[in-house]
């Protein structure tokens, strides 16, 4: 990011191809729509160009990308009328990866349900257990990493990231009791 602040286009490419799939990534499983998710990644990454000069190496850039993906997905989420997309529009990538490693349809139809069950899960949370959970669990950050993503305390991100997995764990414990069979149920 440094060598872009100087107007190196080149450096900007290398970043935008490390980074794109993450940021797409992430902000399909904020607003749950795959379309609105590629835009969203092109704003990311004009807004990091645009800045480029105004950049100061203060924390990771993992993290200062995190923190522009993370803000722009909120703003999205706030303009007028719009909210995260319910359905499954946003885990069907996922689901296809996971049926495609699966050998027997049983297993692509569970790879699926548990891909709807966490779906329901990231609707149900709060926009930054969202953020705080997919960036721990879908891309690996550090606590102290999405913390200063959040600009949050490290004891903040922690309990988003408990609190979210409480709601996966609710979900795929409904999913659980649902494939139970009525006779079969202890």
């Amino acid at each position: 990011m440094l060598q872009v602040a100087q107007g190196d286009r080149a450096a900007f490419a290398k970043l935008f191809d490390r980074h794109q799939q993450r940021v797409v990534r992430f902000c399909h499983r904020f607003v749950g729509d795959a379309g609105r998710a590629e835009e969203l990644a092109q704003d990311v990454f004009v807004k990091l160009y645009r800045s480029a000069a105004r950049y100061q190496q203060t924390a990771r850039f993992q993290t200062f990308l995190f923190r522009v993906a993370t803000n722009t997905c909120l703003n999205e989420l706030r303009r007028p009328g719009r909210t995260a997309e319910k359905g499954e529009a946003a885990v069907e990538d996922d689901a296809i990866d996971r049926a495609s490693a699966a050998e027997t349809p049983d297993q692509v139809l569970e790879a699926k349900d548990v891909e709807k069950a966490l779906q329901r899960a990231l609707e149900n949370m709060s926009d930054r257990e969202r953020a705080a959970f997919t960036m721990c669990r879908f891309e690996g950050m550090a606590y102290r990493d999405i913390a200063d993503a959040l600009e949050a305390t490290e004891a903040a991100v922690k309990s988003l990231i408990h609190r979210a997995s409480l709601q996966v764990l609710k979900h795929l414990d409904a999913l659980k009791n649902d494939a139970i069979p009525e006779g079969n149920a202890a």
